[in-house]
């Protein structure tokens, strides 16, 4: 055992205590930032049953070999993590506490791409097949929430946090949210929303390796670059429940765990147009926190534009319906 992980609590285990006999894996990462050429610097998993009742946790920090990043929000400096293992050296625990498990996490989408570009680094796969989104099933579940924040739903559900930003504690916070959050929709007939997870390298993406320790970092990011008006006019608004229909006037928002050229070229592909604002003529606004307040996200409350997680997005973004007059 490495000095910088924690030793997990011996646990009873079933041989058929979950989806796929596994049950869920309750996750959550600390990284350098929110861009492809990223890294995460801890990692925090709580393993649960089909029931949702904790059977193990693991945590550990991770040397990027680069520049910690916000520490002002995470805490950890570079001393912190001199001398912890790097990705590649515990990818192999994470992998086992992960597979044949779905992952739950706060945004998932942002926490599965991370650990999908980290495990792309190492030349591995991520053993995860599906997630689900704690922002996604807390709006599914009709939750009175101000936004979409993990202290709102732990304040919702009476949870302390103990310990905001360290990947341990959220994980925890998170596996007691998610328990009561189960029950009630498997008490009320909600589906649990499920997502299919796709490796980034799946994406077409091309995850940055690792610079030698003490090498420069060189950004992933691509110049923004004129792209071609949208060829269908806009059929109207998006209906919950419904396709998105080729045409449709789709405004982003906020930060997005998917890097946000890649997310917009997406759109562009299905046939959508990426609108710079958000009027009475927006058919969606995608946005991980519906309630802040960017402008974009008030002009969509004040025109009553139908908002999306970027998770939901993307998923709709796989069966785009073409337009009526193509």
């Amino acid at each position: 055992m490495h000095p910088f992980q924690s030793t997990p609590f011996p646990a009873q285990r079933s041989a058929d205590d979950g989806p796929d006999g596994q049950g869920f894996a309750v996750v959550d990462v600390e990284t350098t930032g929110l861009g492809r050429s990223d890294r995460v610097i801890s990692a925090g998993v709580y393993q649960l049953d089909a029931d949702g009742e904790v059977t193990d946790h693991w945590y550990t920090l991770v040397n990027p070999e680069r520049d910690p990043g916000p520490v002002w929000i995470h805490g950890l400096t570079s001393e912190a993590l001199e001398g912890a293992p790097t990705f590649p050296e515990v990818a192999d625990q994470l992998a086992e506490r992960l597979r044949g498990r779905v992952m739950v996490a706060h945004n998932a989408l942002f926490d599965w791409n991370m650990i999908s570009r980290e495990f792309s680094r190492a030349g591995l796969r991520a053993p995860v097949e599906q997630r689900l989104c704690t922002m996604v099933l807390a709006r599914d579940l009709g939750l009175p929430l101000p936004n979409g924040k993990l202290s709102s739903l732990a304040a919702y559900f009476g949870v302390h946090q103990r310990q905001a930003h360290n990947a341990l504690d959220d994980a925890r916070v998170l596996a007691e949210i998610f328990r009561p959050s189960l029950h009630l929709a498997r008490g009320s007939g909600i589906p649990l929303p499920l997502t299919t997870c796709v490796a980034v390298t799946d994406l077409g993406e091309e995850p940055s390796a690792a610079p030698a320790r003490g090498g420069s970092w060189s950004s992933s990011y691509r110049p923004s670059r004129k792209r071609p008006a949208c060829p269908f006019p806009n059929p109207g608004r998006w209906r919950d429940g419904n396709p998105l229909v080729q045409g449709m006037r789709v405004a982003i928002t906020g930060d997005t765990a998917t890097d946000r050229e890649l997310l917009e070229d997406r759109a562009i592909e299905a046939g959508l147009h990426i609108a710079s604002s958000v009027s009475r003529l927006t058919s969606l606004l995608v946005t991980n926190e519906p309630g802040s307040w960017s402008g974009k996200a008030r002009k969509a409350r004040e025109y009553g534009t139908p908002v999306v997680g970027e998770d939901a997005f993307l998923q709709l973004l796989r069966e785009v319906a073409p337009h009526p007059g193509a």
